[in-house]
Order: structure tokens, then C-alpha cells, then sequence
């Protein structure tokens, strides 16, 4: 090899890392028997705290749900753990199958046309739908919601930053009666590509999308609906709403937090855009005796060999987690998932009505709300969520992380595995803490429309 790129030795071809950096000495310790390096990995992970058993109420993008012990049963199975989306498809039906069925689900849950065999997770499949709309359209401007989750923002900027496209977002306000997110309809314009909106949106609100989606066809553009995956147990599906592309994170469909991964992307679109989906798509067929068969269909070779005329660089799949989403799917059906979106609105609405019962404590996202809502309170969200961590609980996300000038605001989420003792503990510790911040000498806010109707799916 060295002979052939004209270099003297191996030394010459790692000229390019600074010399000081490249054979870097790292202090390891002494060497440990298996017995020893047990002990210390086991005492490393005692430091952690578990959030099984513990009144959690983090949400924010990644979910606590109950997951029937079946799921973790099958994806351990050997033939679905090992197994990879292979170039021949000919030769793995197992895989093929089981990613249609995941395909086929995906477009039940969402009522789209066409959903692929997935991508990497939600922030990608946000970015790729973008890619998508550009292509379809040929134009280079986006318009997004502030309500569209900051992560699913920064990831979308990284996607687009080396090229030349504007990224117009609206800017989300809170005034005396709660957060307000400027009309996005103003930001499109006759050169806009898509229109990203999330329902519900970061903050949990439930809009209705009706407005925009006919802004956006009347300019030409295509709408991408950022979507929780749960509450289509209740909300209208993306399909009904009239989006162009549907996209979301999986991982509340059967997948544990796992500490930020791995995920699911779900990506679904309007049959008419097919061609310009990334990543792979599995059909159903018949071979020349006439047997059903699965075959991976409209899968461009330059996704594996010609880069530079690919629609996206993804050309694998999240095959054993979508198999994880079919698997928590199939055995929740459709009524399971209902029931689960309907306790998880109860007890955000529950938690809600017991915090806004508290002087000092406003809850800002307008109603009607899904299973998240954030609260303004007297403190910063980062001092309360460590005063909530010394009592044993695990607090919401301080939104002033993503949002200047939010510091006071708290966004909390609420699922099934959230006990009406839970969350009357955790209402109790903050008006408790407020009391000792010497907070509690203002009039009570309440919270208006909080268990108003959402529109729900029949």
C-alpha cells in the first residue's frame, strides 16, 4: 500500500495528525482480573439513578412508556439481532418480511401511503424530509416552527449548513397569558421548499394545522409534520391533515430511553413522492411459481456505489429497532395504543391542574395539550429540578437551555407509568420548595382550558 501512494513509511502517512497527538498516552491503571473488572464497572454503574421506580417527569423528545417484556424477548432472538439489511435480498426474507410489516404498521398509524424501512432517528428523518422537499420543489428556502424540537433544529442546520438555503423559524414569545409562537404562515413565501411544523409541539401543544397546510400548498411548498408517534392514539393522523411528508422519533413505540439510543427514525410521504424518499423501501411480490416474496424496491445502486447522485447517504436501516416498534405495535393494537394516549393526556392534564393550583406557578402552553406542558415558576427550572433531584424525583427540562430567556420555564411530561400519587408528590416538593425560597406570597394563576377536549381520532 505504501508503495503505491509513493510514501517511505507508515510514519508518512499519519503526517497529517499533529505528532503530538498521535500516539497519545492514556493512563489506564494496573491490569485487572475479570473478577476485579466487574466489581469496578458494577460500581460505576450503582452511581447512576435508575429511572425505573422513580417519579420521572422528563419527556422532551425521549419517552417513558411501559414496554411489554415480549418486545425484549424477540429482539434477542439470535436470527434478529444478527441479522442486516443485506445488498441481496433475495437471501434474508426474514429481515424483508419483518421490515414491510414495520413499513405497514407505520402507514396505519400515520395514514400516509408510503413509509420506509426507517432511518436513524427523528432528528435525521427531519432533516432528510427537508432534503426531500428541496429536490421535489428546487427551491432552497425552509420555513419551521419554533415549536419544532431544538435538537430536530440544530441537526437540520448541520444538514444544511455547506449549502446555500435560508432557514426562517418563527420565534416563540411568553407574555402574561403563556407562550405565543408567531403565525408561520408569514415566513412562506413563493421560494419556499417545505413548511416544518410538530404537532404536538415541543412546548405540547395540539394545533390545528389546517391553516398552514393550505398556506403552504397555496405557495407551492410541501408540508412536513414533526409528530409524536403515541398520541395517534388520540390525534388526527398526519395523513388527515393533508401533510406531504410525516416523520417522527420511534423510540416511544416500544424502545427504552437507553440512554439517547439507539432510536428509530419513521418516515413516511404522499405516494406521488416516493421516488425521492431516502434510505430503503421493501415491497411485496410473487416469484415465477407464483410465492409471495419480499424484495427491496425503488433502491437506487448509487445509494452504495455513486454518492454523489444519491438522495441521502443512509442506505442501511434501524432494522432491529423498527422490528422493536412492530413488536410493541402487534401487541398493544390499536386500542392498547389508545388506551396509553388517553392516560398519558389525563395525567399531564391532572398535573397540570395540581401545579396552576399553586401560587407563584403558571402553567404556558396554551390548551389543548397532549402529555407535556410547561410551567413558569418564581425559580430558574435548572434550581428546581435540582431541589426535585434531592427529593427522589426527576424533574422536567429547562427549557431555557434552547429558548433565551426562558430560564423560568419548566416543561414537564406526564405517560402512563405517571401515578396520581406521583404526581401529588411532586406538586407538594415544589410549592414546599417555593415556600422555602419564600416565593409563596403571590396570588394563585390558574391555568385556563386545561382539561378542554382535544380533537380525537375515531
Amino acid at each position: 500500500m505504501l508503495a503505491v501512494m509513493g510514501l517511505p513509511s507508515v510514519d508518512a502517512l499519519f503526517e497529517a495528525i499533529p505528532a503530538d497527538i498521535r500516539y497519545p498516552e492514556i493512563d489506564l491503571g494496573p491490569e485487572l482480573t475479570e473478577l476485579e473488572a466487574t466489581e469496578r464497572l458494577e460500581l460505576l454503574a450503582a452511581s447512576n439513578r435508575p429511572v425505573r421506580g422513580t417519579p420521572c417527569f422528563l419527556g422532551a423528545g425521549a419517552y417513558r412508556h411501559f414496554i411489554p417484556s415480549a418486545v425484549g424477548t424477540i429482539l434477542g432472538r439470535s436470527e434478529f439481532n444478527t441479522a442486516y439489511t443485506p445488498y441481496q435480498p433475495e437471501v434474508s426474507q426474514g429481515t424483508l418480511q419483518a421490515s414491510f410489516e414495520f413499513q405497514s404498521l407505520i402507514c396505519d398509524l400515520t395514514g400516509m401511503d408510503v413509509t420506509n424501512a426507517s432511518v436513524y432517528d427523528g432528528a435525521s428523518a427531519v432533516a432528510e424530509a427537508a432534503l426531500m422537499a428541496m429536490r421535489l420543489t428546487r427551491r432552497s428556502r425552509l420555513a419551521v416552527s419554533g415549536n419544532v424540537h431544538p435538537n430536530y433544529r440544530e441537526v437540520l442546520q448541520t444538514y444544511l449548513g455547506p449549502r446555500d438555503v435560508e432557514i426562517a423559524t418563527t420565534e416563540i414569545e411568553l407574555g402574561d397569558h403563556g407562550l405565543k409562537e408567531r403565525d408561520l404562515r408569514e415566513l412562506v413565501d413563493e421560494q419556499t421548499a417545505c413548511v416544518i411544523v410538530s404537532q404536538p409541539g415541543f412546548f405540547g401543544e395540539v394545533q390545528d394545522l389546517s391553516a398552514v397546510v393550505e398556506a403552504a400548498h397555496r405557495a407551492g411548498a410541501l408540508v412536513v409534520e414533526v409528530y409524536n408517534p403515541t398520541s395517534l392514539g388520540l390525534l388526527r393522523p398526519p395523513g388527515e391533515w393533508g401533510v406531504d411528508i410525516a416523520v417522527a422519533e420511534g423510540q416511544p413505540l416500544g424502545i427504552p430511553l437507553s440512554y439517547g439510543g439507539p432510536y428509530v427514525g419513521l418516515m413516511s410521504c404522499r405516494s406521488e413522492l416516493v421516488r425521492q424518499m431516502p434510505g430503503r423501501i421493501v415491497g411485496q411480490t410473487t416469484d415465477a411459481q407464483g410465492r409471495r416474496g419480499y424484495v427491496l424496491t425503488l433502491q437506487a445502486r448509487e445509494q452504495h456505489i455513486r454518492r454523489e447522485k444519491a438522495t441521502s447517504n443512509i442506505c442501511t436501516s434501524q432494522t432491529l429497532i423498527a422490528l422493536g416498534v412492530s413488536t410493541y405495535l402487534g401487541l398493544m393494537g390499536s386500542q392498547g395504543l389508545r388506551s396509553v394516549a388517553e392516560a398519558c393526556w389525563q395525567t399531564a392534564h391532572y398535573a397540570a391542574g395540581q401545579l396552576a393550583a399553586i401560587p407563584g406557578v403558571q402553567v404556558v402552553t396554551p390548551a389543548p395539550f397532549f402529555h407535556e406542558f410547561a410551567v413558569r415558576t418564581p425559580v430558574t427550572a435548572a434550581r428546581l429540578n435540582r431541589l426535585l433531584l434531592e427529593d427522589g424525583i426527576v424533574g422536567g427540562y429547562a427549557v431555557g437551555r434552547n429558548y433565551p430567556g426562558l430560564d423560568d420555564v419548566l416543561l414537564l411530561c406526564c405517560t402512563e407509568l405517571n401515578h396520581r400519587e406521583q404526581i401529588d408528590l411532586l406538586a407538594d416538593r415544589v410549592s414546599a420548595h417555593l415556600h422555602e425560597q419564600g416565593h409563596l406570597n403571590g396570588a394563585t394563576r390558574s391555568v385556563e382550558g386545561v382539561t378542554e377536549a382535544v380533537e380525537v381520532r375515531s
